[in-house]
């Protein structure tokens, strides 16, 4: 039987439910139900992304809803819709919920006056790669409702409830949809990593407490963009990948091109994953991935500052993105001029 650090024996194993019960974490009844709901949605997305009749699915021409603007590689798959609407209707169902913000809706949805949390997410992030087999993955945060705001008209309320500052984050999580179904999820003390048992459906707790290295060997970008790159990035790189850094070994590039699945890469071996385009959201990529690398004991940055302290103003605020070990986002930053403003329009 394969061991994990921090579980001696099969009876010390738990299921994300009997975790958050048990472990003294400080979640309440409310938190565990929520996500007793969450997971079920992103059980019935992980056997959506395995189907074998999902790249017909994702061939389908028309589309209905989706965020005003989009188009090519930015615009909503059918994939993407169903995982938002099956995680929808869990958020329903499970009447904890009085506010939903997704990346593939235009403005929040509002579901209940008297669910106590805001839920931020990307149902389904890298779906354009299914029917290649490359992992994808689902990502949300969770915020407490602003009751100070109960008398305000619905959308200004919805809008503003999904517009909180990382710092006020309750919990938040990713699901990677890969060689396995994990749940990587943090609700304030410490990061925890659960994997999908298929043969009894349970997440279980199998990486407790995840720590990032310090510092990595690894980065992760789409380097092929080079030469679109600011000076101080390119400096960056070409010195860590010749070993002539603050850390004398040369850097490895890794690269997925699947957020969830590059992060998951990078909280495990440490290193830097990034994106120095305005490209990723703020409120439903970077915050709830900052959240969790920073309770792993590591930084989320958009080089220059740090992500949970930038107070959102667009639902689809776009800003660039670094996270990763400590030392690597500190000797990053230091080149200053690392967030590329050249944007030719790519197709890739």
């Amino acid at each position: 039987m394969a061991s994990f650090p921090g579980l001696s024996s099969r009876s010390e194993y738990s299921t994300l439910v009997e975790f958050l019960g048990k472990a003294g974490i400080g979640v309440g009844d409310d938190v565990v139900l929520l996500f007793d709901h969450i997971q079920y949605a992103c059980k019935r997305i992980a056997s959506l992304v395995a189907s074998p009749f999902n790249s017909s699915l994702g061939k389908q021409a028309s589309l209905v809803g989706g965020v005003a603007g989009e188009s090519g590689r930015d615009a909503p798959k059918p994939l993407d819709i169903v995982s938002n609407e099956i995680i929808l209707s869990s958020l329903k169902n499970s009447g904890k919920v009085a506010v939903m913000a997704s990346e593939e809706d235009d403005t929040p949805v509002w579901i209940a006056d008297d669910g106590p949390f805001v839920v931020v997410m990307d149902p389904l992030d890298g779906s354009r790669n299914i029917d290649a087999s490359i992992p994808t993955g689902t990502i949300f945060g969770i915020y407490n409702r602003l009751v100070e705001l109960d008398h305000l008209p619905i959308d200004e309320k919805a809008q503003l409830n999904s517009l909180q500052s990382g710092t006020r984050l309750v919990a938040s999580a990713y699901v990677l949809y890969s060689s396995a179904t994990i749940l990587c999820a943090t609700f304030g003390s410490g990061t925890h990593a659960f994997t999908l048992d298929q043969s009894t459906g349970d997440f279980i707790l199998t990486h407790p407490n995840i720590k990032i290295p310090p510092r990595g060997q690894i980065y992760s970008v789409n380097d092929a963009r080079y030469f679109d790159w600011p000076d101080g990035l390119r400096r960056y790189i070409d010195t860590v990948r010749q070993g002539k850094g603050r850390y004398p070994k040369k850097y490895s590039a890794r690269y997925i091109c699947s957020l969830v699945a590059d992060f998951h890469r990078t909280l495990l071996y440490g290193g830097v994953a990034m994106n120095p385009r305005d490209h990723l959201r703020l409120v439903y990529e970077a915050n709830p991935l900052s959240f969790l690398v920073e309770q792993a004991g590591g930084k989320g940055s958009d080089g220059k500052s740090r992500i949970l302290s930038i107070q959102p103003v667009k639902l689809h605020q776009r800003l660039p993105l670094f996270l990763g070990s400590p030392e690597d986002i500190e000797e990053l930053e230091s080149y200053e001029d690392v967030q590329q403003k050249v944007n030719p329009g790519y197709e890739v």
